[in-house]
């Protein structure tokens, strides 16, 4: 028996290219005694896939590779209990993209440290380069990008575009016409824009350049077309990389958890929690932004709030800061001590919401904390404490922070983002709809804050943790703006607004139908 079905493992691997070492036969064959023989086929192809996605030196497969293999599939198998799963942004995976290869790895495989906060000055580029290596890639796959096939008819309704580095700019001494470039846009000396790439940098010319959709900031990445002459680039047109939807992303990478969280591979990929997802049709997230819990109104609105959830407790509630209406700098954390203490005895109220709901602290800019620099780590355990023990179901996390429900991905971010792109952009939209073209810069930029460095400070080594890509469900963007939500490439960007500066509004989303549902707490 053991003979036939080593025989078999043997046979299906040389089939794909590989050769089992002796005491990587003898663990599989250890492995599979245990596993019934008509799910044998399916469970070996899985492994073989993770194999193949596993940076091998050789084709000789050793056990190490094996064991790997086997703890992925366990993995998969057990993701029926990772319904609901908060990853921090500082526990976010760290990838690097492979020209040569054209995968992603992992950091750890390549040898390189883990992070540490206060980064060196390599870190500071590596941060611009991985944003610009990601753009850059996802955009040479776009259909507009990609070089026709050999042999292939041409298709004259769509036009074929080819991006030039922009050393080929600066090593040109005729015009060059119709030229379009991926950069980033900055100002390198006061007022004088240009656009730079790992190559060079050009001075741009904007006098003529014609705004596509979005907020075009500072250190943001463009598609800029236009014509090159005398150390000049005349941009006739300013546009952002195309979007790519995240099935499409998945398409090409495979089951890689970008995301974070208790598996190793993506939770797109479970059947299991597909069907958990489905199936629970009462599942709901409830999100308020700016809940001062300083102000006597707004524990009378939570109140109401609760008593209206109270038979039907959502799977969460997401409360962002800020958590005290003014910054009082002396006393801040003894007022908000205070506070959460109000807040507890709240919730204890409503026993049915204590005992079913989770309750998501995430912090703002004026709360407690070590600095402004993103991403923020928790409000310190030294104020939450008694929260946390009263109620087992509250949770303390980064700003910004992200939640894996079933198979959805949601990204929450507690910033006055909006405001500072539109007081940042070059151009104002003249349409004045700041939500569309907001959602736009995000999602077409992968980023949850593309703004210069000293505008919105950001932790050089953990820039990881704001990255959108691949795009996830929902990004939650907590602005005092107008309440928004609106939706671009498979993703929405919503926006709960300031809870007490909006007559007490709110948003609440349903994973299983995918809705959003504007909410109000009325006199």
């Amino acid at each position: 028996m053991a003979a036939k079905l080593k025989n078999q493992l043997t046979s299906t691997f040389k089939m794909h290219g590989f050769t089992l070492r002796s005491e990587a036969s003898k663990y599989l064959v250890e492995v599979f005694n245990h596993v019934e023989e008509a799910e044998r086929d399916e469970i070996l192809e899985k492994m073989i896939e993770i194999i193949q996605k596993q940076p091998l030196q050789s084709s000789l497969i050793g056990k190490d590779a094996c064991e790997t293999a086997v703890q992925e599939c366990n993995a998969e198998q057990e993701e029926g209990d990772n319904v609901f799963c908060i990853i921090d942004a500082f526990s976010v995976p760290r990838y690097t993209y492979s020209a040569d290869r054209k995968k992603f790895i992992l950091n750890s495989t390549l040898g390189l440290p883990p992070p540490c906060l206060h980064g060196t000055a390599q870190d500071k580029v590596t941060l611009f380069l991985d944003r610009y290596t990601i753009l850059q890639q996802r955009t040479q796959r776009h259909d507009l990008f990609t070089p026709p096939v050999i042999g292939a008819e041409k298709d004259e309704s769509t036009k074929k575009f080819q991006l030039k580095p922009i050393e080929y700019l600066l090593g040109s001494t005729a015009r060059l016409g119709e030229i379009i470039v991926l950069g980033m846009l900055t100002q390198l000396k006061e007022g004088k824009w240009y656009v730079e790439d790992p190559t060079g940098a050009v001075q741009v010319d904007l006098t003529d350049a014609n705004f596509h959709t979005g907020l075009f900031t500072e250190n943001c990445f463009v598609l800029a077309e236009g014509w090159y002459e005398d150390e000049v680039f005349h941009v006739n047109a300013f546009g952002f990389p195309p979007p790519e939807p995240a099935k499409v992303t998945r398409a090409y990478f495979g089951n890689i958890n970008f995301f974070g969280g208790l598996s190793s591979v993506c939770a797109k990929a479970s059947v299991k929690l597909k069907q958990v997802e489905q199936e629970n049709r009462d599942a709901m997230f409830v999100f308020l932004s700016d809940v001062w819990l300083d102000q006597v109104k707004v524990i009378e609105k939570l109140r109401v709030l609760f008593t209206g959830y109270s038979d039907f407790p959502p799977t969460c509630f997401i409360l962002c800061g800020n958590f005290i209406s003014a910054p009082q700098e002396n006393h801040r954390a003894k007022v908000l001590k205070e506070c959460f203490h109000t807040l507890t005895d709240l919730v204890l109220e409503f026993p049915n919401i204590a005992e079913n709901s989770r309750f998501i602290f995430v912090p703002g800019s004026q709360d407690p904390g070590p600095s402004t620099i993103l991403p923020r780590p928790p409000i310190p355990s030294s104020l939450t404490e008694e929260v946390r023990r009263k109620l087992p179901n509250s949770i303390f996390t980064s700003n910004p922070c992200r939640i894996q429900y079933c198979t959805q991905e949601i990204v929450i971010f507690r910033e006055d983002i909006v405001t500072k792109m539109c007081r940042n952009c070059v151009k104002f939209p003249a349409d004045n709809d700041v939500p569309t073209h907001f959602a736009k810069t995000l999602i077409s930029q992968a980023h949850l804050c593309p703004l210069p460095l000293h505008v919105c400070p950001v932790y050089w080594p953990h820039d990881t943790g704001l990255r959108l890509y691949p795009l996830p469900d929902l990004v939650v963007c907590a602005d005092k703006f107008d309440p928004f939500h609106t939706t671009t490439a498979e993703c929405t960007v919503l926006n709960p607004g300031s809870f007490p500066r909006t007559d007490f509004s709110f948003k609440v989303y349903f994973p299983a139908t995918r809705q959003i549902e504007d909410s109000k707490i009325g006199d």
